[in-house]
């Protein structure tokens, strides 16, 4: 009987291939049918006929190469990322300018592969010209510090490659999670509730916005925004900007994030969020959710949770805190008060991979709420997943909390540091960064040509480098502008040279200043001492 079509003929024969167990075909009669098929095109012969030949020169199918491969990967990893990348006699980075890295990396992609020689190089270069972000002279970002435990954990979740959806195929993962999901909802005040690791604390944001909204109107999940009246959420103006990115992902417009004032430390007014509230309403629009911060992400200020709370139960709405930077404080007995009442909130997004250095990332939603409603919000059941007569318990498949489909692990690196340090050991590197920072404030409060925009509550320093051509010179009507220009200078001298790298920004009225971070777990009072130090020396001809 004639094949119907030449593609017939290709899944029928590879049926007939598997049910007889084969493990190769033949090779006479794969010969036969590529010569004797009628109609074939000369690209079908040579389908067939690869499918018979050598293996192709890669690593499939070779383990010792494969082995050999990743033992040189590590090897060059370790030498060149942890121990330079983490030596303060080191460079921070190797700056080239965008034209000339794009030619040193050679980063076409090309039809021939290559060897195993220059793949080594590839990762080596990879490397050198990377920031080393775990170098104790970055002070950058709201993360920094590089974690063994936390990376080990980090190796072996990209070596399962499994993603966190269901049971079946991330068992170890889908309970270990729900483990440290308890562990930080117990930190926050909470005996139950539920939770999930996100993609980064902004996302986070966003799905306690999502929440809020639909608890409120359940029908807006099926009618969109049709069911929707004029909604207005709160924040304040030193929050982080993912709540206006949310307000404007989730449809509900900039228009409806309402700006509460901030003291002259960062933290919101009460008072000023009743003021807005009440504005609001008589505007039409239904204020539905509160976002407070716990660390924000320039002065370090922590909003008062309580008095903020007060408001949300008087109103009715939904009482989000964005610990994304600060919730990490919770592990210190000595400084956890800065979170008082957030026991009360609704919802909580905190970033292990920041204060913790879990490493990138680790971004913790908690909820309060016990009626499932991140599956309600976000749940669509989809049936090659989640099926409902698996024979195991399908409340372990988690994967319809989210609105992702596929989701990489995030807690094992939290989980396997958490083991290794302990609570306490976790808590000693939280004390340990606020003592460095009352160190570094003190210091630069002793030297000439430092200035500090104020005293700090958290581990963000904030201060002005003078340089010696303004000093005495505030009167001067172009003071502000040429001190605007101190800081981008300076940052450019430390960059090129790789010697350091610290943030700055302006902030309202103020000309810009540096914004020290001071969260690396092994930084000492000599890398304190050599950041004031380096800044002299960079600023002295200014």
């Amino acid at each position: 009987m004639p094949w119907p079509c030449d593609c017939c003929f290709y899944v029928t024969f590879s049926a007939v291939q598997q049910i007889a167990g084969l493990t190769c075909y033949s090779e006479k009669f794969i010969v036969y049918l590529a010569t004797s098929l009628p109609e074939q095109r000369p690209e079908q012969k040579d389908f067939i006929l690869m499918a018979d030949s050598e293996p192709l020169p890669t690593l499939d199918g070779d383990p010792m190469a494969m082995e050999a491969l990743l033992q040189d990967v590590f090897g060059i990893v370790v030498d060149e990322a942890i121990r330079k990348g983490t030596d303060a006699s080191e460079k921070v980075c190797e700056w080239r300018e965008p034209r000339e890295l794009k030619q040193l990396l050679d980063l076409e992609l090309r039809r021939q592969g290559e060897s195993h020689e220059q793949i080594l190089e590839r990762c080596r270069t990879v490397i050198h010209y990377s920031v080393k972000t775990g170098h104790p002279r970055f002070f950058n970002q709201l993360f920094s510090g590089l974690d063994p435990h936390a990376l080990a954990g980090r190796i072996i979740t990209e070596s399962l490659n499994t993603s966190q959806y269901t049971y079946e195929i991330a068992p170890v993962f889908v309970l270990m999670e729900e483990e440290v999901l308890k562990k930080l909802r117990s930190l926050v005040g909470w005996s139950s509730g539920d939770g999930v690791f996100c993609p980064g604390g902004s996302i986070s944001n966003m799905y306690a916005m999502n929440l809020a909204r639909y608890q409120r109107y359940p029908d807006c999940k099926q009618r969109g925004l049709r069911a929707l009246p004029p909604l207005a959420l709160f924040t304040s103006k030193e929050c982080h900007y993912s709540i206006n990115k949310g307000a404007a992902f989730l449809g509900l417009g900039t228009d409806s994030v309402r700006v509460v004032k901030a003291d002259e430390r960062g933290k919101m007014i009460p008072e000023d969020l009743e003021r807005q509230i009440s504005l609001a309403e008589a505007e039409g629009s239904v204020p539905f959710l509160v976002s407070a911060t716990s660390g924000t992400t320039v002065l370090g200020a922590f909003d008062p949770l309580d008095a903020i709370a007060d408001v949300c139960q008087r109103h009715g709405m939904w009482f989000h805190v964005d610990a994304a930077w600060g919730g990490s404080v919770l592990l210190s007995q000595t400084h956890k008060h800065l979170l008082d009442g957030i026991q009360r909130a609704d919802s909580v997004a905190w970033n292990p991979h920041k204060l913790l250095a879990a490493g990138l990332q680790c971004s913790a939603l908690l909820l309060r709420d016990t009626s499932n409603l991140l599956k309600r919000c976000h749940g669509f059941q989809a049936s090659y997943l989640f099926q409902q007569d698996k024979f195991y318990d399908v409340t372990l498949d988690t994967g319809d909390k989210v609105v992702q489909c596929g989701r990489r692990v995030d807690c094992l690196k939290l989980w396997l540091m958490w083991k290794a340090q302990g609570g306490q050991g976790l808590e000693r590197r939280i004390d340990q960064a606020f003592a460095l920072t009352r160190y570094l404030v003190e210091e630069i409060k002793t030297r000439e040509g430092f200035e500090l925009v104020m005293e700090p509550e958290f581990v963000n320093v904030c201060f002005w480098f003078v340089p010696p051509s303004l000093r005495g010179k505030q009167e001067r009507p172009d003071y502000k502008e040429r001190l605007s220009q101190v800081a981008p200078m300076l940052k450019e001298r430390m960059v090129k040279e790789g010697s350091m790298m610290i943030g700055y920004q302006p902030h309202g009225p103020r000309a810009n200043f540096f914004r020290v971070i001071v969260a690396n777990p092994t930084l000492t009072r000599a890398d304190m001492d050599f950041l004031l130090n380096e800044l002299e020396r960079l600023g002295q001809d200014l």
